[in-house]
């Protein structure tokens, strides 16, 4: 028995193989945080109190604070298969529901060009269980935006060429609804960016923990396993502020920060194979004071995991901690020349920018004496 399933919630569930496999697998890299093991345990303690049920969580935070990285450990923590869906400004009603497609006969499939035929192929010969976006991006290899665009040009297509013809509609259900439908962990990323407030108001209907959703071909109610874990960026000045009716509708929220520099330390040595402690320790160090001067200062960029793990790798490689500081992480966070100046002044007060310098010298000189070694 792994030691997350104590927090299973539907431990008598069977799910099919192809569920199995959407359950997350935490590498060894992953090392639980408290924002983890709280809401963990808070879900669990909650699952069977009828209202006090937590089932929707908010986990808000800059880029590279971990959170999707947090939504899947909670699908390995609680044994429910993990999908995601992407959330983009122009998404409409068929984005959260789904869409109904025709399906054209093959003589007119052969009329179309090369591209709509593979795509529509890959549609009427899918089994029901991905998500016609997700059939789309893995058929056409694009973005979920750009399969949402798609879907929709198919949708007037297939219509124009089934014109006067009797013929057979499919529905094909979005990936919220099948995690809905089906009880699944579903990531809502950037809900934040969608504009029509109609959208809005069915991904809120959806989100009742006794909610249900309208489809073209039925109405379909919650599944009682499903959760939906909303991740989006900390707002800044000027950017679109979390819909108040869906934040309502959270029963647990998390601002995610940058997790302990002995986790950092810890996640990087797997990550990367590097393991020199006291260099680690001196770039974790620079990342978290990077990162909190950058909020402190309202620069937009962000100093995250990602750019540790990025940095912490080109450093065992050889290259030098205090040039590859620029190209790994402060360039990533802005290249204007006066946030640069108060990055670098904050490093520097910290008595950051030598112990760096320190490290160079400390990995130039320890080749230097590996070399004489072997000669």
């Amino acid at each position: 028995m792994q030691e997350h399933e104590e927090y299973y919630l539907s431990p008598e569930r069977s799910l099919t193989d192809a569920e199995k496999k959407l359950v997350w697998q935490k590498p060894m890299s992953h090392k639980p945080g408290e924002e983890e093991q709280r809401i963990s345990n808070e879900v669990k303690r909650n699952w069977n109190r009828g209202e006090m049920k937590i089932a929707n969580i908010l986990l808000e935070g800059d880029a590279g604070s971990g959170k999707t990285q947090l939504a899947k450990a909670l699908s390995a923590n609680f044994g429910l298969p993990y999908t995601k869906v992407t959330c983009f400004a122009d998404m409409d009603k068929s984005d959260i529901i789904g869409a109904i497609l025709p399906v054209i006969s093959s003589e007119q499939l052969e009329k179309l060009e090369p591209v709509e035929q593979t795509v529509l192929k890959a549609l009427y010969e899918s089994d029901g269980f991905q998500s016609a976006t997700e059939i789309l991006m893995n058929a056409l290899e694009i973005t979920e935006e750009q399969a949402g665009l798609k879907m929709k040009q198919l949708l007037k297509l297939a219509a124009e060429h089934s014109e006067g013809e009797t013929v057979e509609y499919r529905f094909y259900p979005s990936e919220i609804v099948r995690a809905y439908q089906q009880g699944y962990l579903l990531e809502i990323q950037e809900p934040n960016v969608i504009r029509d407030a109609a959208v809005l108001m069915a991904l809120n209907s959806a989100l009742e923990l006794d909610g249900s959703i309208n489809l073209p071909t039925e109405i379909i109610h919650r599944h009682p396993d499903f959760i939906a874990v909303i991740t989006t960026n900390r707002s800044y000045a000027g950017a679109r502020p979390l819909n108040e009716a869906l934040r309502d509708r959270v029963q647990h929220s998390e601002k995610m920060n940058l997790p302990t520099k002995e986790v950092m330390v810890e996640r990087a040595k797997v990550k990367t194979g590097y393991q020199d402690d006291r260099v680690l320790s001196v770039l974790a160090d620079t990342i978290i004071i990077l990162d909190t001067t950058a909020r402190t200062n309202a620069i937009k960029g962000v100093a995250g995991m990602r750019s540790f793990f990025y940095w912490a790798d080109a450093v065992a490689e050889g290259a030098s901690a205090k040039e590859s500081l620029y190209h790994k992480v402060i360039y990533k966070i802005t290249t204007d020349a006066e946030e640069i100046k108060i990055l670098e002044e904050a490093l520097e007060k910290h008595g950051l920018l030598t112990s760096l310098d320190t490290v160079t010298t400390g990995e130039v000189k320890k080749k230097e004496n590996l070399a004489m070694t072997q000669q």
